[in-house]
């Protein structure tokens, strides 16, 4: 009996020529539109319909939804079980892989076991240390760094092998990502790993929050003068916060957060702050959209996630555009979502 040319069942959709995966967030950014994804929050819960009901917030806003690795060094629901949630009613997550709790024999495996399971998106993160999260006491592994991961992943997709030289009988269909900060010090190395990212196989970008768009715009500036914005997509980390109180103690407490005193003191002065967060975010989200290289905006609105659908349709980035979500091409009388987009 032959087997090869029966459908995969984590593979629903054709891979378009030119791409390296099926997924919708690949077919959106290579077709030019601006893209939107988001992150969610994982429940401290074996209740997988915790993980559904968080999702729903983001239905008809976002192209994919990145499950957080323990974000912070914090025990949550892994990356792959919420991913395998995720996929089993179509959603299209961002599979978060930090090097901080695996090593490369278990990093590789839940490469296969999340491309099996439909996965098309990772996002390869070297992760936050173990002091900063609430297992001080945890034993961190780091085998591999953000670069390494990427490497060995573009090699099990492009070369079908493990790093140990291996076969790899069906290579993952993935379209892999990393993360960058535009706005640590030095400032003028940033683009520069950029760009030793984008060399180890890096195809999507999601970077630290942004409040300072001007520091953005020499960044993005930097990267175009290394002939990077052809090779790479980049996603502009946003999100709103809740006062000035917080926005504080993000700058303070949060590594490579940098928020501009004028910032902090427009927020202090609102009447309601969480309301001005929320404009703030808005703002930026127009702003950055007419930078040029920028494809998209990566919202973190870390238990604000009800507002992400008001914060991207006030904003107007999507145009009618509709991504893709469950029950998206049925017709449902409660709500004004309409099919617009076959991606």
């Amino acid at each position: 009996m032959k087997f090869e040319d029966e459908p995969v069942p984590g593979y629903p959709l054709p891979i378009l020529p030119g791409h390296t995966s099926p997924g919708r967030l690949e077919r959106v950014l290579r077709s030019g539109a601006f893209a939107v994804t988001a992150e969610l929050d994982p429940p401290d819960s074996a209740d997988g319909s915790e993980v559904y009901r968080r999702a729903q917030l983001f239905d008809g806003y976002v192209d994919a939804i990145n499950a957080t690795d323990g974000s912070g060094a914090n025990c949550h629901m892994s990356s792959l079980a919420v991913c395998a949630l995720l996929t089993r009613v179509g959603y299209a997550p961002i599979m978060q892989i930090s090097c901080r709790d695996k090593n490369r024999i278990a990093i590789q495996g839940d490469i296969l076991g999340g491309a099996a399971m439909g996965v098309a998106n990772m996002l390869c993160l070297s992760g936050d240390g173990v002091q900063s999260g609430d297992h001080p006491q945890a034993k961190p592994v780091f085998d591999l760094d953000c670069m390494s991961l990427l490497e060995i992943g573009r090699g099990m997709r492009d070369e079908h092998k493990f790093q140990s030289g291996r076969k790899v009988t069906y290579a993952p269909r993935v379209f892999f990502g990393a993360a960058a900060n535009p706005f640590g010090l030095p400032f003028e190395w940033r683009a520069d790993r950029l760009a030793k990212k984008v060399a180890a196989g890096a195809q999507f970008i999601q970077t630290q929050y942004c409040y300072d768009v001007p520091r953005l715009r020499e960044y993005m500036k930097r990267v175009e003068d290394l002939g990077l914005l052809d090779k790479v997509f980049i996603l502009v980390g946003v999100g709103p916060m809740r006062s000035a109180k917080v926005a504080e103690w993000m700058r303070t407490n949060v590594p490579g957060v940098h928020i501009p005193d004028a910032v902090i003191k427009r927020m202090a002065g609102a009447e309601k702050q969480a309301l001005e967060g929320q404009k703030i975010c808005i703002e930026i989200i127009q702003e950055v959209k007419e930078i040029k290289g920028v494809s998209g905006v990566h919202v973190m609105a870390y238990r604000q996630e009800d507002t992400v659908a008001n914060i991207i349709q006030t904003s107007g980035v999507l145009g009618d555009r509709v991504p893709w979500f469950p029950g998206r091409d049925t017709p449902n009388p409660t709500t004004n979502l309409t099919t617009k987009e076959t991606a």
